[in-house]
């Protein structure tokens, strides 16, 4: 009985972990998407391109 217990209550878990992967992955590519444009605007691309050209000097 106790055993059938503990195999419901894991079973009753068992999606949670899944739904959190999936709203961590969909977080993550948002911000990726935010970043994206953040790192492709032109004033981001100006300022890395004299960052990377002071560095190269």
């Amino acid at each position: 009985m106790v055993r059938y217990r503990r195999l419901q209550t894991e079973a009753a878990d068992a999606g949670m972990n899944t739904a959190e992967y999936a709203i961590g992955t969909v977080a993550a590519v948002a911000f990726a998407g935010v970043l994206l444009k953040v790192v492709t605007s032109g004033s981001v691309q100006s300022a890395l391109t004299a960052v990377i050209g002071r560095a190269l000097k």
